[in-house]
Parts: structure tokens; sequence; C-alpha cells
């Protein structure tokens, strides 16, 4: 999936405006919302989220064999048109009742804060509020720094409603299973199916597939999270997809945006499920990120690493009953990969303390409470 390299980023203090004002960040007086969604999209690029297919890459026959059928589905002469045919949720629900960062035409800049800019590095940042440069590949090691999700699982509020779903196999280790103490699945494992026909038809499809790589595949992933969803009614849930990472890896630009367009459709599907379930509707924030960027450049988009500009370059999106409706932010601002975990927290009315020191949330702009009652 990755490669180890090294990379370095300096941190750059965010100013907010007076739209997004002081008075308006999250603090813990802010009603939280009751549950949150923390979703993944495994190395997808800011320019495909905020421009939509590239021109190059997607006449480009190397990357894209069927060039003609690819335009025909996500091609447009305006950004804005292609960004809403590649990623229709994001741009049609999110950017009208959310808020997305990382638009960096606007000098609105989200980054890993970490050397690497590989995926078990980039997650262990999201979840444990910091980095660690003993994490440092992609190795299968037990992840030492405790996670924002196992620290939530251990607060009564929360205890045994912690679940976590991921395409790539790897995320035992990053989350640490075995010391987690919440219900994780991931790669070709297989989900308890007691009393529940539907995961007991998932798992087949799983036990059928051939080939069986490190990551799953992502429809795979999110039925079992979904099913899972509606069993158990979980008020914290990671559902890492891993796809779109694979398909760029493989060099194939058309398989890249084919998965991040399916991805959209289930993150369109979950949001359908959340706002028609009692306790979830109006009661549930989303919060949608990657763990690295990739190269910016036609020749290195492949990849991503210390010696590829673009790498450490993210982005990040949020919808939820207490997110302040702002769409595209387009202020010069910058945010770190570090500050989601105790974002995280925050949005659910706690404060994520660890044996490491945990960077600050991140200054979303949120209702005020004479606005949420």
């Amino acid at each position: 999936m990755k490669n180890l390299v090294t990379c370095i980023v300096i941190l750059i203090s965010a100013q907010l405006t007076d739209e997004f004002s002081p008075a308006t960040i999250i603090k813990n007086t802010i009603s939280p919302a009751g549950n949150i969604f923390i979703i993944t999209l495994d190395g997808f690029r800011w320019q495909e989220v905020f421009t939509g297919a590239d021109s190059a890459l997607i006449s480009d026959e190397e990357y894209t064999p069927d060039a003609a059928t690819m335009k025909m589905l996500y091609w447009s002469p305006d950004a804005e048109g292609r960004r809403k045919k590649l990623l229709p949720f994001f741009w049609n629900i999110i950017g009208t009742r959310g808020q997305l960062y990382g638009n960096r035409h606007y000098d609105n800049k989200v980054n890993t804060y970490n050397f690497y800019s590989i995926s078990y590095p980039g997650y262990n940042e999201i979840f444990t509020g910091n980095t660690d440069v003993t994490v440092s590949s992609n190795n299968k090691n037990p992840n030492p720094n405790m996670n924002v999700l196992e620290y939530l699982n251990t607060k009564k509020a929360f205890s045994g409603k912690v679940a976590a779903f991921t395409s790539w196999d790897v995320f035992p280790y990053i989350l640490n299973k075995n010391r987690g103490g919440f219900d994780l699945n991931s790669g070709y494992s297989n989900m308890d199916d007691k009393d529940n026909t539907e995961q007991t038809w998932i798992n087949k499809v799983q036990d059928m597939t051939e080939n069986k790589a490190a990551t799953r595949h992502d429809l795979l992933t999110f039925l079992t999270a979904k099913e899972y969803i509606r069993i158990n009614q979980p008020r914290v849930v990671f559902i890492g997809l891993g796809e779109t990472d694979v398909a760029a890896h493989d060099a194939r630009y058309d398989l890249y945006l084919e998965k991040a367009a399916e991805a959209d459709r289930m993150i369109a599907q979950l949001w359908h499920l959340v706002q028609t379930t009692p306790g979830y509707k109006d009661n549930t924030t989303f919060i949608i990120t990657t763990d690295h960027g990739r190269g910016k450049k036609t020749g290195s988009w492949t990849d991503h690493g210390m010696f590829i500009k673009g790498s450490s370059q993210t982005w990040l999106a949020v919808i939820g009953p207490t997110i302040k409706p702002g769409g595209e932010i387009k202020e010069d601002q910058q945010f770190y990969q570090k500050q989601l975990a105790q974002t995280i927290a925050t949005l659910l009315g706690e404060k994520f303390v660890s044996q490491q020191s945990v960077a600050a949330s991140i200054p979303l702009a949120v209702e005020s409470l004479s606005e949420l009652r």
C-alpha cells in the first residue's frame, strides 16, 4: 500500500474570519452531537475533492484506458461541474449544510504533520492527536499510543458503543485491537453473523472472494458497517475505505475516480440511514478526511512520500447538527491532521487525555447555544 519516507511540515497558526468568529469556535459549552462517524478515503487527493477529475490524467490512456467513458461520467469544462459529477454528496449536501476545508487555491490548507506521509503514521496522527517518530512504517506492529476511539470507549456514555470497520488489514495494529476493547472489523475477517441473515450473506461473499489482498473491497466494508450500525446503533463509528489508494498505486486513474464516486455514494447512503433513524437523526456528525495526499504532477500522482510534492496535503469535510453551514471554506487557514482526535472528542462533549500530548481541536464554526435551542 505505501512505502516508508520522511517529510517535515511547519506548523502555522490559523486565523478565523469575522464570519467564523471566535464566538462560534467549538467550546465545551456548545451542545455536542450525540454521535459521530469518522470516514476516511485512503490517499484521496484534495485536487479531486475541490476540482474534480484532472484534465491531464483523465485524457492520458496510460492512466485512463477508456477516457471517452470516463469523460462522459466525470468531465465538465469547469471545476464546480466536475466535482459535483464526481462527488455529488460532498457538493450537494456537505457543500450547502456543512464545511469543506483544504482548497489550496484559496490558501485554505490541511496537512499531515507526521514526517512520513504514509498510511500507518497518518492514521496514528489522526486518532492519537500527535505524531510519533517511531511510528515510521506500515508494518503490522501494535501501536503503543492511545487513540481517541479507545479513550471514548472508557467513558461511561460511550462504553460498548464504539466500533470500527476498515478495508485495510493493518488497522487492528494501528488502533491496537487487543488493547482497545471496542469492536473492530478489518480486511477480509468475517463479522459475527449470529441471528443476522444479512451479515451471513456478506460473510459468504467475502469467503468466496478470490485473490484476497491487504485491502478488502470497500463495498464489503461498508455493508458490514451498515449492518452493524442498523442492529447495534453505536455512538462512535470509524469507517476506513481504502480502494482509492489501491487504484492510484496501480496507476489506474479511471478506477481511482470510480472508487471515489463509489465512496461518495456509500457516504450518501449512510447519511440517509442516519437521518431516517431515531437517535441518529439530527444528532450525528460526520467527519470525512484522508490519511495523506499524493503526488500533484502527472508523473507522480500514483505515489506519496517525503520526496513527492503534495504528499502531506490533505482535506477535511464536516457535517452535523452543531456544524454551521459554511460550504467551501475560502479563508487563509492552516490545520493539521493531528488536530482531529481532539476535534472528535470535543464534538462529543469530551476532552481527549492521553499519555502523550494531544493537539488542540480544529476551530470549526458551530451553531451558538441560542441557535441550537
